[in-house]
């Protein structure tokens, strides 16, 4: 009797047990910068898979479920001190497919990474900017440590947008590849060596592998 009492007790508390391990209230909630970075990999991912809008080619997107991103983090959202440059004058910006595109020096973003400071160029296109859609786009790539090991070799690009103060946020989970990276029809701009970040970016598009 005391043994039937006893494997009672333990199925109580195991079933116990149980209710609290699955309970839904102990799952902590995606925060809205994590939600955000989700959003960005998903409309990343229709993007590529669309024949229309996608960069891949037929053989690759025809097997296509998705590219491989780093888990989001948001010790890669950084607040950085933006710079204007007003007097900056248009530069060339060397291309993959050997010519250029001009760009500006719009403003230098500030700020702390992984425990060191860094700077960043980030560039405005004057033609890019008579389109309305483009009015207020500002092109951030960059180099790091990642490229050539899991990021690929040339660097990653951020879209950014001009900020309505002298804080510009970057968040390097949504750095992508350049389309080249894909496809070897594209011409893609090159990263300036300045724009090179001494330390791992584990945030973003990783390296495409060609299957």
């Amino acid at each position: 009797m005391r043994q039937i009492l006893f494997l009672l007790v333990l199925v109580l508390i195991s079933c116990e047990g149980g209710k609290k391990y699955h309970n839904k209230s102990v799952l902590k909630p995606a925060s809205e910068a994590v939600r955000s970075i989700i959003a960005f990999q998903n409309k990343l991912n229709e993007e590529y898979k669309d024949p229309e809008t996608s960069p891949l080619p037929d053989r690759y997107r025809k097997n296509f479920e998705g590219l491989d991103f780093f888990k989001p983090n948001e010790a890669y959202i950084v607040k950085a001190r933006f710079e204007r440059t007003a007097d900056a004058k248009p530069f060339l910006l060397p291309n993959t497919g050997g010519d250029n595109t001009t760009e500006v020096v719009y403003g230098i973003a500030h700020f702390e990474l992984n425990g060191k400071q860094h700077r960043l160029e980030i560039y405005q296109s004057p033609e890019l900017i008579k389109q309305e859609k483009y009015r207020d786009y500002l092109f951030l790539p960059f180099l790091d440590e990642t490229n050539g090991e899991e990021t690929y070799g040339g660097g990653r690009y951020i879209d950014l947008s001009i900020p309505n103060s002298d804080t510009l946020i970057i968040d390097f989970n949504k750095a992508y590849n350049p389309y080249c990276v894909y496809n070897k029809k594209y011409s893609c701009p090159l990263v300036p060596r300045q724009n090179y970040l001494n330390t791992k970016v584990l945030a973003g598009v990783r390296d495409f592998i060609k299957k």
